[in-house]
């Protein structure tokens, strides 16, 4: 039973890779070095290794690609461009925030059979459908456990697979499921019986007894039981009985349960285990949402220091950071400018020992990347510490790179009273940046009582290492702030004018709805403090951007929640750090089709709004909710510790994030020894009073008494965005990548609270 079929191996590319290529590994100019790669007889491993290493090898799976670039389409292959041409060169790029492959190919031909044979290999896996994708993964794991490769496994065998599958399971019961799975008595198992064994294995009780809840015979959910069962346990009502025989049309792999219109057990697991089956609503998912209100009405998925990979005084600058935060779905990116040594613009985190790279570099690489996962328009929010000469070379580069991409006039040419939509803004750019008045004002291009977007660190936060501070600034005779303006540069801005905020009272009467100011995350949660109305008044006409605090020279992030809750669009993360915050950031922005806008609940766009998020029940419309969480079971979590023989004691917490009063953790007890399938059956309950704003994220960890429990996976989504009964959680890594197939079951309910 080979789940690849042998259509895909008899493709000529797919065959050069299975014979074998010496390519070039290069990670920099100097470091370039020939492997060996070749894919595996699973059609979906590339194994490598070096020529004259011992025993040392690595591998990674198809499933772990993004895609392929041709060419020399990655820093590094640019920076060998003089040495081996394009078309022996290509880089295969990861998921998440794994570094990408650059190779060189030793002739065009070869470099096409990889290139090709790569991209019908990841098409292909990513079409597989569930049932396919399980056939696989039990495939690789009869590979794995096959050690002498004779296409057999035995009891020793067996026990050492289960190890790796993070099961601990004793002799005996193994024992027992091996014997009944060996049928020809010969002590070991072949792919197909090894396919029973993991069936027996992975026999799910807790879906067998639900399945039983609702079927008369205990083999099969005719069409009638099945609508019963989404209608009683999935909350879903009339469409119930037209989304019974859709089910089965889509999931049930038995052909005579089909013409029955029934669906069996291994259906019924199939379902729950898919998309559908998920805790994430289908429709939610997709682009859903109204997009033709003003900009000010949306959450917008945005980047801080998008140009640095690692940390802000060391790291790497690079363009990729600004590939994989668009790829990401981010839609406002920050670009620290300075003076280059021989007259082009450079972006780094100046003063500190990070890289650099051209600006217009950087404004190629958006061009190319900004909409290729969003239609929506992209912020380019520049940080610019350069002299007049230079910001002049910045607004070539921007109209020439961009030409009409780059939004430099109004939509409709009045003066707006209120922002454009992410509608009209289909397809453009925006410069957000500071602008000279207006031509009768300073004809020098002289700017006074205009500070860089990020000085305002200076006065609020004493001692931080801040690299955010005047720039092009000079201070003239009577002390007060000058800076130098370049008029083609300011030419450019229309809809997002930074200026210095002055207060809620002087903004309410002077300021114009193009007019935005930044904000430290300190300042910003003084503010939300302070005078929480009034912030989310202003963020219903105004937007305004926050960023992380000066101090956090390690790119840790802030908590976006507490800023989303007054209704701050532009909330900057440095994307390029994993844990709770960029989940937090993850989770709001994998509904309305990941475009990077998510419209704001309708008590944050109304001018006069009341709503404060320190009293939830005093806006109109208040209705409390309760959620109850039965955590059921978990299934093949990942290992965390790679130490022979470890395995997980898994718990799950559930989190809640929202108006102060939602924020609330609860979890199970731990399961001693069991990745495989714990099963907890615990019940966690919550009462939320901000559904529109709050996220939940489901956390597992392996329990640890001595020390800080080992993170295992995560999955955080709108409170709005989740749907009712039995449903799975498909589980991701700290990166934010899938792991399937790692799952928790659950059973969700959502009642008025009263």
């Amino acid at each position: 039973m080979d789940p690849e079929g042998s259509r895909i191996q008899d493709d000529p590319d797919v065959k050069v890779m299975m014979a074998g290529s010496t390519l070039r590994k290069v990670k920099s100019r100097s470091w370039k070095k020939q492997r060996h790669f070749r894919l595996l007889e699973d059609g979906l491993t590339i194994w490598y290794k070096s020529r004259w290493a011992g025993r040392g090898h690595s591998t990674f799976s198809i499933t772990e690609l993004e895609a392929v670039r041709e060419g020399h389409q990655s820093e590094v292959l640019l920076s060998i461009a003089e040495e081996f041409h394009a078309d022996q060169c290509f880089t295969l790029v990861f998921h998440g925030r794994q570094g990408n492959l650059d190779l060189v190919a030793e002739s065009p031909e070869e470099a096409r059979a990889w290139i090709q044979g790569v991209r019908k290999l990841i098409q292909k896996a990513q079409t597989m459908d569930e049932k396919e994708r399980l056939d696989q993964w039990v495939w690789d794991w009869f590979k794995k456990a096959d050690k002498n490769k004779d296409g057999k496994m035995n009891f020793k065998e067996v026990r050492t697979l289960l190890k790796m599958m993070n099961v601990e399971m004793n002799e005996e019961h193994a024992l027992h499921l091996f014997t009944m799975a060996d049928k020809h008595e010969c002590g070991s198992l072949e792919i197909e019986q090894f396919v029973h064994f993991y069936k027996m294995l992975t026999q799910r009780d807790e879906v067998w007894k639900v399945f039983q809840d609702y079927s008369g015979d205990g083999e099969k959910l005719m069409l009638e039981e099945l609508e019963n069962f989404l209608s009683v346990e999935q909350q879903e009502g009339e469409k119930s009985s037209q989304h019974a025989q859709e089910l089965i049309d889509r999931y049930e792999p038995s052909e005579s349960a089909k013409k029955q219109g029934a669906m069996s057990l291994d259906g019924f697991q199939i379902y729950l285990c898919s998309q559908e089956g998920s805790i994430f609503k289908p429709e939610h998912r997709d682009l859903h949402q109204d997009m033709s209100q003003p900009l000010s009405h949306y959450f917008i998925s945005s980047s801080h220091n998008t140009y640095l990979l690692e940390d802000q005084l060391r790291g790497m600058s690079s363009l990729e950071a600004y590939i994989q935060a668009l790829k990401r779905g981010c839609r406002c990116v920050e670009v620290d400018c300075w003076d280059g040594s021989d007259g082009e613009p450079v972006v780094y985190h100046g003063h500190t020992l990070t890289s650099k790279i051209l600006f217009r570099d950087v404004i190629s690489t958006v061009k190319e990347y900004a909409f290729k996962v969003s239609d929506f328009p992209v912020i380019l929010s520049l940080e610019n510490h350069c002299g007049v000469e230079q910001q002049t070379v910045m607004a070539q580069h921007l109209r020439q790179i961009l030409g009409d991409t780059l939004q430099t006039t109004l939509l409709d040419g009045q003066v707006p009273q209120q922002l454009p939509s992410p509608q009209e803004l289909k397809g453009k750019i925006l410069l957000k940046a500071k602008k000279i008045s207006s031509p009768g004002d300073c004809l020098d291009g002289t700017l006074t009582d205009e500070v860089s977007d990020e000085e305002e660190i200076a006065n609020d936060e004493p001692g931080s290492l801040s690299t955010e501070e005047p720039s092009a600034e000079s201070l003239n005779q009577n002390g007060k702030s000058k800076s130098k303006l370049s008029r083609e540069l300011s030419d450019l801005v229309v809809y997002c004018k930074s200026v210095h905020f002055h207060g809620f009272e002087h903004a309410r009467s002077h300021a114009k709805c193009y007019e935005m100011s930044s904000f430290s995350e300190s300042k910003a949660k003084r503010l939300a403090k302070d005078a929480g109305t009034n912030f989310v008044q202003y963020n219903t006409r105004q937007l305004s951007r926050i960023y992380p605090s000066g101090f956090r020279t390690d790119s840790s992030n802030y908590n976006p929640q507490e800023m989303w809750n007054v209704g701050c669009q532009i909330v900057a993360l440095n994307f390029q750090t994993a844990g709770l915050e960029m989940d937090l950031n993850d989770g709001l922005f994998r509904q309305n089709g990941c475009c990077g806008f998510v419209l704001k609940p309708d008590f944050m766009r109304d001018g006069n709004t009341q709503f404060s998020p320190d009293k939830p029940e005093e806006r109109q419309g208040y209705k409390p909710l309760r959620l109850s969480i039965q955590v059921i079971s978990g299934q093949q979590l990942p290992k965390v510790n790679q130490k022979e023989g470890s395995i997980v004691d898994p718990l799950v917490r559930v989190e809640i994030y929202g108006v102060p009063q939602d924020h609330a953790k609860e979890e199970t007890s731990h399961i001693n020894n069991n990745g495989f399938n714990p099963v907890w059956n615990e019940t966690l309950n919550f009462i939320i009073h901000a559904p529109e704003l709050a996220l939940v994220r489901f956390v597992v960890e392996d329990y640890d008494k001595a020390s800080r429990n080992d993170f295992v996976g995560q999955f955080t989504l709108p409170f709005t965005c989740i749907q009712a009964g039995y449903r799975h959680i498909h589980l991701l890594s700290k990166d934010g990548t899938a792991i399937p197939p790692s799952s928790l079951f659950v059973n969700v309910s959502i009642t008025d609270f009263t």
